[in-house]
């Protein structure tokens, strides 16, 4: 605003306009004068907020995004909301409520029976609510939106990469590969997106994010990071009702420490393996960064009160969720000299992934042996597994 020769506050009157009021189009910011929106649309200039380009919606209400920019490309990003959520942040200090406790409920039937996989995994279940022509979607002939609103709370998860380098061998996102870096804009552009479907109100509505989308956060830090401060300064929301997980990448967790805590959001480590030889096998980035490496970063990190960091473990059935894996992890955390948390996640299939889910009796087994230990432990629900949205699903997947 100030190069076209206009006050500054013009600029945060069309911060506002964009990130609060989630105005698209530049000639509906009436707060900006009439020949001031005429010239900025004369030069160029566009709002350019991702657009939701096709829908999925699981039997769950969780919806799964493939959203696509307006960059040089048309590929599409996945990005995903969670009605209730998952039960992600419960124990890593968003609440003080619940900040204590030292374990989830049991495993119920009901709870085991959403971590089943449907019958026909191999492709996703409901079918999409708009259309799609490979990976340039067209918007559907009426635009999508959610039914009335039953939730009281929602975590949306954000992407930070189309694709991922880091190549987890039980994930499907590691599939694609790395195709490129998202830009802060997009990356922020996504939540934004989601909370204008949702008719989220700032500040009053409980909704969490979660960085856990396609992507290594850390190995596209600087977009990551400019994210979070356009979404805490221009769009209202708390560091404290975000959480980053990384898989373990040194140098950006030792980065990630020195942030200001205004923009910090909290941290979640994908550990998924009890020691270095076979965390090795599940996750390539090991070898270059073992676990005692991960854990002396991590001790950087200075926590808020209450707040603790959580690591992310995938059961893989007789690989990661056996007796000795329990009794390892729980060793490993007791020593690690700082409060943390362990969220369990029952591994979510995918077509030409060699592993299998665990046994509910080996996730109880497991987490009774964490509490047990003093670790707090709790078991994520899976969430829209039916349409590949689930931990470790996302791959841009359309057919029906």
């Amino acid at each position: 605003m100030i190069e076209l020769g206009e006050p500054a506050w013009r600029g945060r009157q069309l911060a506002d306009a964009i990130y609060r009021q989630r105005i698209q189009e530049l000639d509906a910011i009436t707060t900006l004068p009439k020949s001031l929106r005429e010239r900025l649309v004369s030069d160029g200039w566009q709002v350019g907020r991702p657009r939701i380009a096709q829908v999925f919606r699981s039997v769950d209400g969780t919806e799964r995004y493939l959203v696509q920019g307006q960059s040089r490309d048309a590929q599409t990003v996945e990005t995903v909301w969670m009605p209730e959520g998952d039960d992600g942040e419960t124990g890593d200090g968003s609440d003080q409520s619940n900040s204590e406790m030292m374990g989830a409920p049991g495993l119920d039937s009901e709870t085991w029976e959403s971590n089943k996989p449907p019958s026909n995994m191999g492709a996703p279940g409901p079918s999409p609510l708009g259309t799609g022509e490979g990976n340039t979607l067209p918007t559907s002939s009426k635009r999508e939106q959610p039914e009335s609103r039953s939730w009281t709370r929602a975590t949306i998860c954000v992407s930070s990469q189309v694709g991922c380098a880091v190549n987890c061998q039980f994930c499907l996102t590691a599939k694609l590969g790395l195709q490129r870096n998202l830009s802060a804009g997009e990356i922020a552009g996504q939540v934004v997106a989601v909370l204008d479907r949702h008719k989220v109100e700032v500040g009053r509505d409980r909704v969490n994010l979660v960085f856990m989308g396609m992507g290594e956060p850390f190995l596209n830090y600087d977009a990551f990071m400019a994210a979070v401060r356009l979404l805490v300064t221009e769009a209202g929301l708390s560091p404290q009702r975000m959480t980053v997980s990384t898989s373990g990448i040194v140098p950006g967790i030792e980065r990630f420490a020195q942030e200001p805590p205004e923009f910090r959001p909290k941290l979640a480590i994908s550990l998924n393996a009890p020691n270095d030889t076979v965390r090795s096998d599940v996750m390539p980035i090991n070898r270059k960064w073992p676990i005692e490496a991960l854990m002396d970063a991590v001790r950087k990190v200075q926590l808020r009160p209450r707040e603790r960091i959580t690591f992310e473990y995938v059961l893989l059935g007789g690989v990661t969720d056996r007796s000795q894996d329990a009794a390892e992890v729980a060793k490993l955390l007791r020593r690690a000299a700082f409060p943390a948390k362990v969220n369990l996640i029952a591994w979510n299939p995918g077509p030409g992934i060699a592993y299998s889910m665990p046994a509910p009796e080996a996730v109880e087994h497991f987490r009774n042996t964490l509490i047990d230990a003093g670790i707090p432990a709790y078991l994520r629900k899976p969430r829209g597994r039916d349409i590949y949205a689930a931990c470790g699903q996302l791959k841009r997947t359309v057919e029906e």
